[in-house]
């Protein structure tokens, strides 16, 4: 019955299903490990045979419930819980690569991911290629290798607001058989369904709109279940694991091949595990995700009008603005809104937009996204400032680029701050 239900209700239902007698809210199951009777059940647990938690940097209870909902709420096949969205982007991509494998990524990433993969992995000796969005897609596939293992996009590009071109990704990952990863935080289930537009594997940062009250950091990645692993290319994936006696994951666990391994593996192995207690607040917001979205979604795009219309102003960034470069395809792939961050571009230099931000009252300058306050960035000096200039521009960190995450308080209260701050400028 639950494959019918809306998103709304899913966000709900899904997840945590009571028996008679036991709590009818999600308990937090805050334990290091768990009882067990028969020393032969516990071993079947360790070798892979039975299902069930054994400890909980593996698994527990209460995140496995979030690790359903998000499941549900992604159409997969599996979730695991990480303990930020920059472990749920790393063990992504650790699943499927080892040291000499390569990537292709978009370059309108978030600038903390596009680090990850253009310090951090060559580090590791996985080669990231970086790309615009926007090339023709025989252009992309002549970067494809033998070697090449992903490619990876945001549905919504952080700061540059850019909607991924999901038709052509897809078609570049189906012919250069690999999988596409996609990175859904800024839209989120309730605006846009990755799987019904040919992705493979989703990545969220739950820090935002999941979680969406700003208390508790995590991540997650879902297997859409949609990829056929035994291809000559993942041989992780297909041959035996001796960590597991010799086990194969696509033989044993079909289309969640991919989950079962990231877990069993890198979550085992590095330890990047999600609290029982965050995983409990980030499932308590997601009862909420489908209602706060669309207040998101709805105050930005009245915000970003009345933006446009500022003298001090000189560009807004909104993918449902009528004159956006990326409306129709806001239109193909989102629906119920394009959710709730906007950039414009300030008239004058750095120091303008510093005195803006100062004059705000409402709105906080705050280093994250996506929770039921209203924030402004300047990303070109904070969240981006690790890269190049020419990285910078490329992502779409300019310097005169403000970013906002509208919250979903009264807008009226909204544009009277940003009025305000703009008389001190």
């Amino acid at each position: 019955m639950s494959k019918n239900w809306k998103l709304g209700t899913k966000c709900i239902q899904e997840g945590y299903k009571p028996k008679a007698g036991e709590p009818r809210i999600l308990p937090i199951a805050q334990t290091v490990s768990y009882k067990f009777e028969d020393p032969e059940h516990l071993a079947n647990l360790f070798n892979l045979s039975e299902a069930g938690h054994l400890y909980t940097r593996i698994s527990n209870p209460t995140t496995e419930a979030l690790e359903n909902k998000y499941a549900a709420l992604e159409e997969g096949v599996g979730a695991v819980a990480v303990s930020s969205g920059q472990s749920a982007i790393l063990l992504s991509i650790l699943n499927l690569c080892n040291a000499g494998d390569h990537i292709v990524s978009s370059i309108n990433i978030y600038g903390g991911t596009f680090n990850l993969f253009n310090v951090t992995l060559k580090k590791l000796g996985i080669e990231v290629t970086f790309i615009d969005p926007d090339e023709e897609k025989e252009e992309i596939l002549k970067l494809i290798r033998e070697n090449t293992k992903a490619i990876y996009g945001e549905t919504i590009g952080n700061p540059s607001l850019n909607i991924l071109d999901f038709e052509k990704f897809a078609a570049i990952a189906e012919e250069a058989g690999i999988p596409f990863i996609i990175d859904n935080t800024l839209a989120t289930p309730y605006i846009c369904k990755p799987k019904e537009h040919g992705a493979n594997i989703v990545v969220h940062s739950t820090t935002k709109y999941s979680d969406g009250h700003a208390t508790s950091i995590g991540g997650i990645i879902i297997d859409l279940g949609n990829f056929n692993w035994d291809n000559g290319k993942f041989q992780g994936l297909v041959e035996p694991d001796e960590s597991y006696h010799g086990l194969k994951y696509w033989n044993t666990f079909k289309e969640a091949a991919y989950i079962t391994k990231l877990r069993v593996t890198l979550l085992r192995d590095l330890g990047c595990t999600m609290s029982p207690f965050n995983a409990f607040l980030t499932n308590l917001g997601l009862e909420t995700l489908h209602l706060r979205m669309q207040r998101h979604s709805d105050n930005a795009l009245a915000l970003a009008r009345w933006l446009k219309e500022q003298s001090k102003v000189s560009w807004v960034n909104y993918p449902l603005l009528n004159d956006n470069k990326h409306y129709e395809s806001a239109n193909k792939y989102l629906k119920n809104g394009a959710s709730g961050i906007l950039t414009f571009g300030i008239k004058g230099d750095f120091k303008i937009a510093e005195k803006f931000i100062k004059g705000l009252k409402l709105a906080s300058l705050v280093v994250t996204l996506g929770d039921v306050r209203t924030y402004v960035i300047h990303p070109y000096s904070t969240t981006h400032r690790q890269l190049s200039e020419e990285e910078k521009l490329k992502s779409g960190a300019t310097p005169e680029l403000i970013r906002v995450s509208i919250g979903i308080e009264d807008i009226e209260d909204i544009i009277y701050d940003f009025n305000e701050a703009f008389q001190c400028i």
